[in-house]
């Protein structure tokens, strides 16, 4: 292979579910995941890869390519194909098998002095995901040493704000509908409940 021919090749890849797909049953089945990952997230990085293929983007990392595409009408496709192949990768990591539960010491500390009780980040967190219009993302975020609940709507996401991101929820129709028809409420629920992964919001918080 000749070496403009390595050029031409993207480096983002569309990495390994933590899990097998149907380790977040029943709450999620291994239908769901097999479309979510397995055509939606793929299909992002697909098409992120033909999209920077040869430009200045080609050799730039993920978040990098987030970064300067950010706000860009002339870069729009990137930007939108780039953060969800991102935003995606955390949503996984976001979940695990047996999750929900009470979190790491550090992190449930921090998650009573922002939010009073983890019953109160539980709800604020449902609340948002019920008060996004249309498809999108509820993130808990530390923000200024401070967490706090947020939401995006499409492909946006909080580093674009200098936010950092602890853990997401994915509120697009095709994370659930599969499950949950337009049963939003009760996915977000049964996610908060029984899948969510504070292990990993804790690595997040440093």
């Amino acid at each position: 292979m000749s070496n403009d021919k390595i050029k031409s090749l993207s480096s983002i890849l569309l990495p390994p579910l933590p899990y097998v797909d149907n380790a977040l049953e029943p709450v999620i089945s291994a239908n769901t995941i097999s479309f979510h990952y397995g055509k939606h997230h793929k299909g992002y990085v697909d098409n992120l890869n033909k999209l920077i293929a040869e430009t200045e983007f080609a050799d730039m990392t993920l978040e990098k390519i987030i970064t300067e595409t950010a706000g860009k009408a002339d870069k729009t496709a990137i930007f939108n194909n780039a953060a969800q192949a991102w935003n995606h990768t955390f949503y996984w990591r976001s979940l695990r098998p047996k999750g929900g539960g009470e979190p790491p010491a550090v992190l449930k500390k921090k998650i009573e002095a922002s939010f009073g009780a983890l019953d109160v980040c539980k709800k604020e967190l449902a609340t948002a995901a019920m008060a996004q219009f249309g498809s999108g993302w509820v993130w808990l975020v530390l923000d200024s040493n401070k967490l706090k609940v947020v939401k995006t709507a499409n492909a946006d996401l909080p580093l674009t704000k200098g936010i950092k991101p602890l853990l997401t929820i994915d509120v697009w129709e095709h994370a659930y509908y599969l499950d949950y028809q337009n049963r939003r409420a009760d996915y977000v629920n049964a996610v908060l409940d029984k899948l969510i992964n504070w292990n990993f919001a804790a690595e997040n918080l440093g």
